[in-house]
């Protein structure tokens, strides 16, 4: 108990000192003495008088209504009690101006630091976070918008270090009007606390080019965060931008849930057009810019796990597009599959074990397996795989 009293002196002590430091302590000091001066020469004098001030609670009572309303409760008739009275007046417009200009000037820098993303977000729940910035970010945020209907612009929000002003002329468009907005390194732990990670649903990180960065530099930045992303948020469902193929190890190794190899289709989409074959037009339809075409993922209803692929094509009906295939291990598959290895590990059945082990360290998350046989048994987990044309 001592020790707690001596650090809790030692404490205020040290509260003190630093409130001594600051000149405007004592001009603070100095007004309340100033009013309680003025207040006390009020009630030495009117109560004499036929002011109608005859007691301390009508001096202070006085006090309070020039100070903060601005104006006489009662009319003082002594000269030091005018005297007084005019000195509280004063005090009163200076106090309010201040308090005023403070307030404004809070108000003023939450703002500024809203807008230059340095404010921490509000409480939220479920938002899309976008890390990372390139030329032509507008129409990155424009398809996101139209491929995802359930993602609203408010439910966005933008974690980068790309120029102020180039973030100012999205903001300004009415249609990114309510994104929400962090400055600072999607790598840093601290800067994705102030963007809500722990309670973030979607996370997408595009190969970030808002700095002079090496495209060794942009990968290795993107393995980063997605590891400090998983560990402040494990359930977290995260799409990661690759442009080196080497990196893709590491991005499984760290949880990602989707690698895109952007350079990849880029290469693949050159040689599917180099055939002559049209293959680029048909790859473009494919990928289209809304929800309601192209390739569509949809869940399958729980009564058809466990069912054949057939048993659940029959059930489709032909507005949902046509049933190309199966996406398995959707969702957090990673968090899933240690939930697995843990399970094998349990068995007592040492040839299961390493079955187990062997299938769970091979499965890959979002794997699409494309018409698959009539007899293929839907595993838990997995969605279905549509194509579907503009209407």
């Amino acid at each position: 108990m001592n020790k707690k009293r001596a650090a809790k002196r030692k404490k205020h002590i040290r509260t003190l000192k630093r409130i001594l430091k600051n000149p405007l302590s004592y001009l603070w000091i100095l007004v309340l003495i100033v009013i309680i001066f003025a207040t006390a020469t009020v009630f030495t004098y009117e109560t004499q008088t036929e002011s109608g001030i005859s007691s301390k609670f009508d001096s202070i009572w006085f006090t309070f209504v020039a100070l903060f309303a601005g104006y006489f409760d009662y009319v003082v008739e002594s000269y030091p009690g005018r005297l007084a009275a005019a000195i509280l007046l004063i005090l009163g417009m200076l106090l309010l101006s201040t308090i005023t200009g403070k307030i404004s000037s809070m108000f003023m820098e939450n703002q500024m630091k809203k807008d230059k993303g340095l404010a921490k977000l509000k409480t939220m729940k479920g938002q899309f976070i976008l890390c990372g910035w390139r030329n032509g970010f507008d129409k990155i945020l424009d398809y996101v918008l139209n491929s995802n209907p359930d993602i609203t612009p408010d439910l966005i929000v933008l974690v980068n270090t790309a120029p102020s002003e180039e973030m100012e002329k999205i903001r300004g468009e009415s249609r990114f009007r309510d994104i929400n907005y962090i400055s600072g390194d999607f790598t840093d732990e601290a800067t994705l606390k102030r963007a809500m990670i722990e309670s973030a649903e979607r996370v997408l990180i595009i190969s970030d080019q808002s700095q002079k960065y090496s495209q060794l530099e942009i990968d290795s930045r993107t393995v980063l965060a997605v590891l400090t992303m998983k560990n402040l948020n494990p359930s977290v469902y995260i799409a990661a931008e690759l442009s080196d193929s080497k990196f893709q190890n590491h991005l499984d190794m760290a949880h990602c849930d989707e690698i895109i190899l952007t350079s990849d289709y880029e290469y693949s989409l050159l040689a599917t057009a180099s055939s002559g074959m049209g293959y680029s037009n048909v790859i473009s339809a494919l990928i289209s810019d809304d929800a309601d075409s192209g390739i569509l993922v949809h869940d399958i209803p729980v009564s058809f796990v466990g069912k054949t692929y057939k048993e659940y094509s029959d059930s489709i009906s032909s507005e949902k597009g046509l049933l190309i295939g199966l996406l398995l291990n959707t969702g957090n598959f990673h968090e899933r599959r240690k939930d697995a290895l843990r399970e094998a590990q349990k068995n007592p059945d040492v040839k299961k074990i390493v079955d187990n082990l062997k299938k769970v360290k091979t499965m890959k998350s979002n794997e699409p397996v494309l018409t698959p046989p009539l007899d293929y048994v839907i595993p838990p987990f997995t969605k279905a795989i549509f194509v579907k044309g503009k209407k």
